[in-house]
């Protein structure tokens, strides 16, 4: 038993590794089985919170070691960086690293931007079909078009229709900004469909029930097995695009409840929706989670909680 503090500070430069047992929390946390003085021992590394004193935030940005882009498209750029010393380098080759940090730079960014970043409370709110109509909103798309269209992200694309030759089932698949490319388990894909009609999940109808079983046909054997497949509401940008990631993948914010709907469930909804072809998702209501500084918080929901004393519903 170790019995000072020095005593245990010594035993993790003595581990010796064997080989890694697990990677979890998209990859953040990995489990590793060594020795220490030839006995075994487990040791489990997990990425710490960052500091949140003025002084490191100031620095981190000019204290990176190395720094190479993965993209850009528009305003929106990202990165995988090391924090560390020159030893991140990888044996042999000079021009590579083991990355610490994964960077996703917004230049120059909106006060839209700004307040869905900024720390702020979170209301649980439904949307009537009556605040879909009188509310609806498409916001910008020239980056989702650039992709769709050619212009940008070309090499990153990882599977696609010929543009403009599948008619409503064209679509890509490209990486999601969050998916560092690398780790298996915690992959995070994007598909784009062609088609500039639909917006969201709300437009989706019965006569698309055909349509979205020949997509997640299509999708899947882009792809593989062990994926699941959503869309969030409400979406970040309104063109529909479907999420796909590794089952494995723990579920944080971008999966929880009030923001992710899973695509089976939209499509056995629409199935067993009364109405002929034209009957669709606009005409149910829909629970999220919303920013107090966003602005359909501040412009709809606020408001009728003011005027009618209680959460809307």
């Amino acid at each position: 038993m170790v019995e000072t503090k020095e005593a245990a500070e010594a035993l993790v430069p003595r581990f010796k590794l064997t080989r890694a047992l697990n990677q979890d929390q998209a990859g953040r946390r990995v489990s590793l089985l060594g020795e220490i003085d030839s006995q075994p021992a487990l040791l489990i590394l997990e990425r710490a919170p960052f500091p949140t004193e003025e002084e490191y935030l100031r620095s981190a940005p000019v204290s990176l070691s190395r720094l190479t882009n993965l993209g850009a498209n528009d305003i929106y750029h990202w990165f995988m960086a090391a924090a560390g010393p020159r030893a991140a380098e990888k044996p042999g080759d000079a021009q590579d690293f083991f990355p610490d940090l994964k960077i996703n730079l917004i230049y120059p960014c909106t006060e839209t931007h700004v307040k869905k970043y900024s720390k702020q409370g979170v209301r649980f709110v439904t949307e009537t079909p009556e605040i879909y109509r009188d509310h609806r909103e498409q916001g910008r798309l020239n980056w989702v078009f650039n992709i769709i269209e050619g212009r940008t992200e070309v090499e990153d694309v990882i599977y696609r229709t010929v543009l403009g030759e599948a008619g409503d089932e064209g679509f890509l698949l490209l990486p999601d900004l969050n998916w560092d490319r690398k780790t298996l388990e915690a992959l995070h894909l994007l598909a784009l469909v062609e088609r500039r009609d639909l917006w969201s999940l709300r437009d989706l109808k019965k006569q698309h029930i055909p349509w979205l079983e020949h997509m997640k046909d299509k999708l899947i054997a882009a792809t593989k097995d062990q994926l699941k497949l959503y869309l969030h509401y409400q979406p970040t940008y309104h063109h529909l695009h479907i999420h796909i990631v590794h089952v494995a993948l723990e579920a944080g914010a971008t999966q929880a409840t009030g923001k992710a709907v899973g695509l089976e469930s939209v499509m056995e909804t629409l199935k067993v929706m009364e109405g002929d072809g034209e009957a669709g998702m606009e005409s149910v209501a829909l629970s999220y989670t919303l920013g107090e500084a966003s602005e359909l918080w501040e412009q709809v929901y606020e408001p009728l909680k003011q005027k009618t004393g209680t959460d809307p519903q």
